[in-house]
């Protein structure tokens, strides 16, 4: 997937969510792309992509501290609301979309 086509996808997944601002790219280089999103609810969520790699990290921010997570470092994996520093697998990889769902419904 290309850093547009990326981008493309967070912004439609914020827009169409009833919790998320609009999306800020934060860093852009010719391989990879940092954006944030504040939350309604609290928060923000740090967005990460490398286009090379194909990593892709999720992060919600509150007072400073993840508070839930989920990126492919290693296999997709998901840092739980409740342990945010755990590593809980995921069978296959989490969207943008997939992981605001999972913030509307905490």
């Amino acid at each position: 997937m290309t850093l547009s086509e990326f981008q493309r996808l967070i912004f439609d997944a914020a827009i169409a969510s009833p919790i998320c601002g609009i999306p800020v790219v934060w860093r852009l280089t010719a391989t990879s792309i940092n954006l944030r999103v504040e939350i309604t609810t609290g928060g923000f969520v740090d967005i990460f992509y490398n286009e090379e790699t194909h990593t892709t990290a999720y992060a919600l921010i509150r007072a400073e501290r993840r508070v839930f997570g989920a990126d492919n470092t290693g296999g997709w994996h998901v840092h739980p609301f409740d342990d945010p520093a755990q590593h809980t697998p995921l069978l296959g990889e989490m969207s943008f979309a997939e992981f605001v769902s999972k913030i509307e419904q905490q």
